[in-house]
């Protein structure tokens, strides 16, 4: 196998494979969706004869790569014969994300989608949120969920520093900023979460597939004091936990 080749099936897509190396594939799909719902039933098969041995599995916006492979080539042998159904939503869970709608983009934000500011705090809160992938900088998650009519372009003139816990949109995509970075998207709020922290485990509080509810708060938040919950338990998943800020814990990976 050394090109593209069409690899697999669904009822609504199809997914091509390219070799990366000798050890890994490339799948390759057209949507947010469709890269979910491989991606769900690449996991549900691990370990199984289908997908014996794989080290790494790693979502993108369009691709997943399958990473450690003994043999690529019959690994997609074998995905020609899966039928990879439509993607269930999980039920259990969501994290829930304090947020203050306070952005300086807000309004602008409002102007794009035709209603007022606190039509778009009504409508961002209200929608339910899913982790695609994740990349850019440790912790930050690509949140899919708002209708099409709601995707927004980046900004014109990216800022040179946006402020860590910051709430952006682009395109389709939401994100919270872990740690501060140059940055292009529309800040229409923020958030005290901590996405990143080397002492915890997992590090990362998104992982792709996890839902995302953000809740808006009256008060100024307080740096680094998050309360990032689990929907149904309303307990702080980092309770109990030593904390550090998102950008010194990033800062300590790269080291």
């Amino acid at each position: 196998m050394n090109e593209a080749n069409e690899v697999a099936q669904s009822g609504s897509f199809t997914v091509r494979g390219l070799p990366v190396g000798d050890h890994a594939l490339l799948l390759e799909v057209g949507s947010d969706e469709a890269v979910e719902a491989l991606h769900a039933e690449l996991l549900r098969r691990v370990g199984t004869p289908a997908l014996p041995a794989v080290r790494e599995i790693v979502p993108a916006a369009r691709t997943v790569l399958l990473d450690g492979l003994t043999d690529p080539a019959r690994t997609a042998a074998r995905l020609t014969e899966w039928h990879i159904p439509a993607l269930t939503r999980d039920q259990g869970a969501a994290v829930e994300i304090p947020v203050r709608y306070d952005g300086p983009d807000l309004r602008d934000v409002a102007k794009l989608w035709g209603v007022t500011p606190d039509e778009v705090v009504r409508i961002h809160s209200g929608t339910e949120f899913r982790v695609a992938f994740c990349g850019f900088a440790p912790g930050f998650g690509y949140l899919t969920g708002l209708p099409d009519r709601y995707h927004v372009p980046r900004r014109a003139t990216p800022r040179t520093r946006v402020p860590v816990g910051s709430l952006a949109l682009a395109g389709p995509y939401t994100g919270v900023y872990p740690r501060s970075s140059p940055g292009g998207w529309q800040l229409i709020g923020t958030s005290n979460a901590v996405l990143w922290d080397a002492a915890r485990e997992p590090a990362a509080l998104f992982a792709p597939g996890t839902r995302v509810r953000f809740v808006p708060q009256e008060e100024p938040l307080t740096p680094g004091q998050g309360g990032a919950a689990a929907h149904a338990e309303g307990t702080p998943v980092t309770e109990g936990l030593p904390r550090q800020s998102a950008r010194s814990a990033a800062n300590e990976v790269a080291r």
